[in-house]
């Protein structure tokens, strides 16, 4: 529970379209526009997928992706549309103030690994999409 993912994207030419779902338990999942030229740049969205709801996600390329737990033990499955590319794995950081993502949950309290710890916000990141 509260074990948080993201925010990942992919650079091009490995850019990623991912459908999310979940299997077991329950997510907050978030997709943030990363596309430059684009009149939401910087906007986030996000949902509750569970296993109950049976809703899912689809974050397209020029999107950054985040999950964070609602449940302990809860299951996550991706389909993507490319592999996944270690030189182009990228990310953002997961509380960048300028996107101000409502995570509803105290920063305290999130598991979060060294690397989504150490991201870059979105106006250090390089114009990509």
């Amino acid at each position: 529970k509260h074990t948080l993912r993201g925010l990942h994207y992919q650079a091009p030419p490995a850019a990623q379209d991912k459908l999310v779902r979940v299997v077991r338990g329950a997510v907050l999942d978030v997709a943030v526009d990363i596309r430059r030229d684009s009149p939401t740049f910087g906007k986030w969205v996000s949902r509750v997928l569970s296993e109950e709801n049976f809703e899912q996600l689809l974050v397209p390329k020029g999107f950054a992706h985040g999950v964070l737990t609602l449940e302990d033990h809860t299951h996550v499955l991706y389909k993507v549309s490319a592999h996944f590319s270690p030189e182009h794995d990228l990310g953002l950081l997961w509380n960048d103030p300028d996107i101000g993502i409502d995570w509803g949950v105290d920063e305290q309290d999130v598991l979060l690994s060294d690397k989504d710890r150490a991201q870059p916000r979105l106006c250090e990141a390089h114009p990509l999409f």
